[in-house]
Formats: C-alpha cells, sequence, structure tokens
C-alpha cells in the first residue's frame, strides 16, 4: 500500500482533494475522483492526466447514501481500489451571529462531513474485506480535537471522523485493512479564504498533500499537522474546561464557508 495504483478521493475538485489527485497521479496511477463541481473537476483531470494517471470524474453528492454507494462499486468493479479517501467537506461558524448556529447550518454540516464520510467508506469497507486487503483515509481536522465557539457544528462533525476512523483502525486490522484518520490545521483552500481572521501556520494544499501521502505510506493511524498546531489542539482538549473557556470565547468567529 506504499504505492497504490487505484485510488478513490471525495471532494477532488478542488482545495485538499484536488491536491491528493494531483500528488497521486503518476503512470500506471488510475484515479477515481468526485466533486460538486463538473468544470473544476474536468480541470483536475486535465492536470492528472497531463501527469500520466488515468481519470475517470463523476458529480456525486456525498449526501446522497444510494448514488455515492452506486458510484464506489461502480468504481472497485472497474478496478479493485487500493485507496479510498473521504475528503468531502463543508465548514460553517457563528460569525455575524448572536448565539447558536441555525439548525439547517447544523444539519448540514453534519449530513456531509460525517454522512458524506460514512457513505464513501462503508460501500469501500464492503469490496475491501471480501480481498482482504485495502487502505482508507478520512479527513478530519485539528479542529476535531476541542469544540470552539466560533464553529461548533464543524468541530463536532470532524471529531465524529476522527473517532470514528480510530475505532474502524483497530476493528479492520484483522480484516487487512488499513485505517488512517488525517487531522490538517489550517490549509490554504477555498474553505479557509472565507476566514478573515489570522491562520497560525497555514500551508499551501500540495504540501498537505505530500504530508498526508508520506503518512499513509507508513500507515500511521493519526496524520495531524502542523505539530505545534497539534500539540496545541492536544493540550486545549487535556486542560479543565473552565481553565480553556474563557480563553476560546475571545477567539474570532468563523463565517460561512
Amino acid at each position: 500500500m506504499a504505492h497504490p495504483s487505484t485510488i478513490l478521493i471525495t471532494g477532488a475538485s478542488s482545495g485538499l482533494g484536488a491536491a491528493l489527485a494531483q500528488e497521486y497521479a503518476a503512470p500506471g496511477v488510475r484515479l477515481f475522483l468526485s466533486g460538486r463541481s463538473a468544470d473544476r473537476l474536468e480541470t483536475v483531470a486535465q492536470h492528472v492526466r497531463a501527469l500520466g494517471a488515468t481519470c475517470e470524474t463523476a458529480v456525486v453528492d456525498v449526501c446522497d447514501t444510494t448514488a455515492v454507494r452506486t458510484w464506489v462499486e461502480a468504481c472497485d468493479r472497474a478496478a479493485p481500489l487500493d485507496l479510498v479517501i473521504a475528503n468531502a467537506g463543508i465548514s460553517a461558524g457563528t460569525a455575524g451571529r448572536d448565539g447558536a448556529e441555525p439548525a439547517e447550518q447544523v444539519r448540514a454540516v453534519f449530513a456531509t462531513n460525517v454522512d458524506g464520510v460514512l457513505n464513501t467508506i462503508l460501500p469501500a469497507i464492503e469490496a475491501m474485506e471480501a480481498r482482504g486487503h485495502g487502505q482508507l483515509a478520512l479527513v478530519a481536522s485539528l479542529a476535531g480535537y476541542r469544540g470552539v465557539p466560533g464553529a461548533p457544528s464543524y468541530c463536532a462533525s470532524k471529531a465524529a471522523v476522527k473517532v470514528l476512523g480510530e475505532g474502524l483502525r483497530g476493528s479492520l486490522h484483522g480484516k487487512g485493512l488499513r485505517v488512517s484518520v488525517i487531522c490538517p490545521g489550517y490549509v490554504r483552500t477555498p474553505m479557509t479564504d472565507v476566514n478573515d481572521f489570522p491562520m497560525p501556520l497555514i500551508m499551501d494544499a500540495d504540501r498537505a498533500a505530500r504530508i498526508i501521502r508520506r503518512g499513509l505510506a507508513r500507515n500511521r493511524g493519526r496524520i495531524s499537522f502542523p505539530w505545534p498546531m497539534a500539540a496545541a489542539m492536544w493540550l486545549l482538549q487535556a486542560l479543565p474546561p473552565a481553565w480553556v473557556d474563557p480563553l476560546l470565547r475571545r477567539l474570532p468567529r468563523k463565517g460561512a464557508g
């Protein structure tokens, strides 16, 4: 699995997903990419084909359980999947609001960030279990280490993905499957472009993709970066809420994105 040749990536039309597609693109590699924009997907496909990879794209809403299952199963029939990266996600926060997020925003975040991951990995697990090998990468976030007032639903959704992946890593180990959880800090993407506050140690998506690829090749259970941000978030979740809450209430709020 250090050199997967058939790879499926959701949320690949821009940002980290597009960067991962280009990072893995090479002669002999077959990529299955999905996203919400046909035009942006085709642009990514052209780039990876220029690097020698074979690429097939699909406009699929990860919230649509049936559509995602149909797509994943069709990809696996076309070429048994070595690596599935459940990357699709959305972001939203409480900027400009006095109080909690509206219910429809919370549900939309969970539908994409949690249900979308489940819709992607569950059919993949079935196919990989039957073969006795395969690798799953679940994209969470350092935001999943500790809930912050600026983005409660986003933090919670990424926490769910993080814990799900950690549990699956143990439960699927005996089946020959590798599972990794990816917890990036700030990555320069359209999702973070809406943030109008300082983002410590923000990195370009192509650099993040290289870090993720190295971690997956080494079968690391948790790929958290950059390490100073990961250490800070670990400390925040370890400290008593009475110490941390006053600090977090002063942080800038995240807008919708």
